[in-house]
């Protein structure tokens, strides 16, 4: 059954305060309005200009309330290389998001050149939700550091949600022989630029992580950048660097070889989920690092689509199966709006910003 509006000329069509809806169609469906008029004369000089100011309304609820439709393909690029942290999250909201949207979704992996292949592949792709990008903290320390890139993080991708924010792991080689927080920054101190950290890549939040290490510390350990976490983890199981900082996720398979141990948390204070390990803050004083996951899209896609998507991976944050991987991490979702996480993007661009300009870390394009 339809609703009925009954108008009154004392009313004078305040369309914003009407909500004007046929219930048998969706609520991102045009309304349907049937008026029903009183027979009465004193309406009729009014009908005319009520019936067309109605109209206007009508056609303007139909307007912001079109159904946006999501192509039946979805590629979710990720800018790291396979089996690295962020490929991991990628991975398993894409399980999850294709059956809830009824859509095939896809993970494709561009690593490469600090993720700047992967971030310019989704900012040039069409802003229809066929492609999003996931990806980690490493997007605004990247862009903190580049001196001509092209885009604006800030405003070039719309973040669609945030579905992991926690602590890193400081891992080592066993062949290090560090087996403490305050053993690390000792021998650091007393050998400057002798110890080696991998990290995903020249001004990933690994890098910056460590040399935020570097600069609260007052050491210097070499920084050797890697095509994605996972190959970095590897080489130091191998014993070809010495240490690597990331997330719980990313450093898992090398503490499984048994050749690395974790030895910190990057949190400003110890985390449940690690809960035999110290912070890294206890040998070092004020240093605090976390690492979050997040979903985007090219910026222009239209928010009804980022409504939705933002929605369903909100609530594949909170599933059992992706509370085990928030477990493996620390971590915990933000379940918050696209307007919330801009915000949140742009203040952790203004940290990592902050501390290239303090070590004058600029990366060319």
């Amino acid at each position: 059954m339809y609703h009925y509006v009954r108008l009154f000329a004392s009313q004078a069509m305040r369309c914003s305060r009407w909500h004007l809806r046929d219930p048998r169609t969706s609520p991102e469906r045009p309304s349907i309005l049937v008026l029903v008029l009183e027979s009465n004369p004193r309406m009729r000089n009014w009908l005319p200009t009520s019936v067309s100011t109605l109209a206007l309304c009508v056609m303007t609820s139909g307007t912001l309330a079109q159904d946006v439709t999501l192509p039946s393909v979805i590629r979710i690029i990720v800018p790291q290389a396979p089996g690295g942290g962020t490929d991991v999250m990628a991975r398993a909201v894409a399980q999850q998001l294709g059956p809830r949207l009824g859509k095939t979704v896809i993970v494709e992996n561009k690593p490469g050149a600090s993720t700047i292949i992967g971030v310019a592949a989704v900012m040039n792709a069409p802003h229809d939700g066929s492609t999003l990008l996931f990806t980690s903290s490493s997007l605004t320390s990247t862009a903190a550091t580049l001196r001509n890139f092209q885009y604006d993080v800030t405003k070039d991708l719309l973040p669609v949600a945030v579905v992991s924010d926690g602590p890193m792991l400081v891992i080592v080689s066993t062949k290090s022989g560090i087996k403490t927080p305050a053993e690390l920054v000792a021998r650091a101190r007393a050998t400057p630029d002798t110890l080696t950290a991998g990290s995903a890549g020249v001004s990933s939040i690994g890098h910056l992580s460590v040399e935020l290490l570097n600069e609260v510390a007052k050491i210097r350990i070499r920084h050797i950048p890697y095509k994605g976490s996972a190959p970095a983890v590897m080489d130091v199981a191998a014993g070809s660097i010495d240490m690597h900082i990331g997330s719980g996720s990313a450093v898992a398979p090398g503490i499984s070889t048994g050749r690395v141990i974790p030895i910190a948390v990057t949190s400003d204070r110890p985390s449940p989920s690690f809960p035999n390990l110290p912070t890294m803050a206890s040998a070092a004083p004020g240093y605090t690092a976390t690492i979050w996951y997040g979903l985007f899209a090219p910026a222009g896609t239209p928010p009804a689509l980022v409504q939705r998507l933002n929605r369903e991976v909100n609530e594949i944050a909170k599933t059992p199966q992706f509370a085990q991987i928030l477990q493996m991490d620390g971590a915990t979702p933000l379940n918050a709006t696209p307007e919330e996480l801009q915000r949140f993007v742009r203040d952790s661009y203004a940290t990592w910003k902050t501390l290239a300009q303090q070590k004058n870390i600029v990366v060319d394009q």
